[in-house]
């Protein structure tokens, strides 16, 4: 499916960046997030603005590696929205003309590009306008072109892909995500995913899925709607009440399990 221009992406980062402001600035600190159940108001701002602390620094030292730069936590929520404010800032003055190509490091072992931060940063401030949202009781639609490439980048960046110590096996299955608002789909690749964490010794082996490209074949499942609904879907900040699902079931639930994880 096609992706949003750069400029598109910074333009995401900054409305959804002011509407999850706006939003918290009213809150009472002590409220939980009804999508994260471990943090109050306080702790989703914190969360944002230390990630675009982060992002920031990335871009600001590139092409080096910032290593894990901890920046002290404000003890007041004033000092948290201030904090915020200050975090935004860099991280739209650093974004805005930066040439998508650069090197910069990345989480992503094949994604060291700035192009990546632009996109994954759209979706974090996305996603988390919609948990302030959510605290507050306040939630507004998604856009649907953002939601729908959301949906890809939700499932080829946070579910896809595999670490250099495990293995993906596919499986002759596929199942199809067709969003019904914007005419576009998705493809993914069940199979089995196993391995060793060499940090840990912890083993995997469990049900997994890849994005694909179009196989030229029928599905065995499909899973349709709109492209805000089935992007709040997985990233479990809503429901699959305008979700529908056709097909072969238990190729349907291997695809659920590979991808029912929080994402905080």
């Amino acid at each position: 499916m096609a992706r949003l221009s750069f400029p598109d992406y910074l333009h995401t980062i900054a409305r959804e960046s002011a509407r999850f402001r706006e939003v918290l600035a009213d809150c009472d600190p002590a409220t939980q997030v009804p999508s994260c159940p471990d943090w109050r108001a306080a702790d989703l701002l914190w969360h944002l603005g230390d990630v675009q602390f982060y992002w920031a620094t990335v871009l600001e030292v590139r092409p080096a590696d910032p290593g894990d730069p901890e920046p002290e936590r404000p003890t007041s929520y004033d000092g948290l929205l201030a904090f915020f404010d200050e975090q935004n800032a860099r991280l739209m003055a650093a974004l805005d003309g930066a040439d998508p190509a650069d090197t910069a490091v990345t989480w992503k072992a094949d994604a060291q590009t700035v192009a990546f931060i632009y996109r994954r940063q759209a979706h974090e401030a996305l996603i988390h306008r919609l948990d302030a949202e959510l605290t507050a009781g306040a939630v507004t639609p998604f856009d649907k072109a953002i939601a729908a490439d959301g949906v890809e980048e939700c499932l080829d960046v946070m579910f896809s892909g595999c670490p250099p110590w495990g293995n993906f096996a596919p499986l002759p299955h596929y199942v199809r995500v067709d969003l019904t608002d914007v005419d576009e789909q998705v493809w993914a690749q069940i199979g089995r995913f196993t391995g060793t964490e060499p940090d840990t010794g912890v083993e995997h082996d469990e049900d997994d899925m890849h994005v694909v490209a179009d196989p030229g074949v029928e599905p065995d499942a499909v899973i349709e709607g709109a492209a805000g609904a089935i992007n709040a879907w997985l990233w479990r900040r809503g429901d699959d009440s305008e979700i529908k699902v056709h097909g072969d079931r238990a190729v349907y639930d291997h695809f659920r399990l590979a991808v029912n994880h929080p994402i905080n």
